[in-house]
């Protein structure tokens, strides 16, 4: 369940009793047409949830938002306790290599799902939504509240029948709280740092995550989305 990390070779797996983090592997690349014309959440998402509902009514009804991020050797600078007066030093990598990180998180509930790939494109999107609805109960139906990207959009993407798919208005970051989420990752684990390869980038943001993310609390305090309660 949740982020998960790639397949390894015999002798390379690691233990994962507590993991929730996948690392994907890396998908052949496909051309992909642009998306279709997507509509919108803002105010119209009560009537939007309640169109969902009606359509499941022996289910019950979760809004997960999700979202993407890269995390990689181009580091990232922070702000550190120090006496007064001073300036303390901090290393900032100028490297090339970096990872995406799939997350979905339901603010009401303080759930998460995350999927670690190196490419972000349909396949690996398809490959989330898969993961996603595989974890969810039968009795729980999720309309999953994302941006307007392509690889969200594409013609070949197959919904599972557990999810609806709710699209953003056009640049509305600020309606996504998994946009918090990466502040949060970002300033907590992932600043002031470096990487020796791929894999300590990896290792380092499927720790972060489950730092974060496996704490309901957590989820529910950074990801809080207050417009989800009042319908502005």
């Amino acid at each position: 369940r949740g982020v998960r990390r790639r397949p390894r070779a015999p002798g390379h797996l690691q233990p994962a009793a507590q993991a929730r983090l996948l690392r994907a592997p890396t998908p052949a690349p496909a051309p992909r047409r642009r998306p279709r014309g997507a509509g919108g959440v803002q105010k119209k998402l009560p009537e939007i949830l309640d169109k969902i509902a009606t359509d499941h009514p022996t289910q019950t009804l979760e809004v997960w938002f999700e979202d993407e991020a890269r995390f990689g050797q181009k580091g990232t600078l922070t702000t550190v306790w120090a006496d007064r007066g001073s300036r303390p030093r901090a290393p900032k990598q100028g490297g090339f290599q970096s990872l995406h990180l799939f997350t979905a998180v339901c603010p009401a509930t303080g759930a998460a799902e995350g999927l670690i790939a190196e490419q972000v494109n349909a396949d690996t999107t398809q490959k989330f939504l898969d993961l996603l609805s595989a974890t969810l109960p039968p009795t729980t139906h999720v309309a999953l509240v994302w941006d307007g990207a392509g690889y969200h959009t594409a013609n070949d993407l197959v919904v599972p029948a557990n999810l609806t798919l709710v699209p953003l208005p056009p640049r509305s970051p600020e309606l996504n709280p998994v946009e918090n989420l990466w502040h949060y990752l970002r300033s907590h684990y992932l600043s002031n740092r470096t990487y020796a390869n791929l894999d300590a980038v990896e290792s380092a943001t499927a720790e972060a995550w489950r730092a974060t993310c496996l704490g309901p609390e957590r989820i529910q305090t950074v990801c809080a989305c207050p417009y989800l309660k009042t319908g502005s």
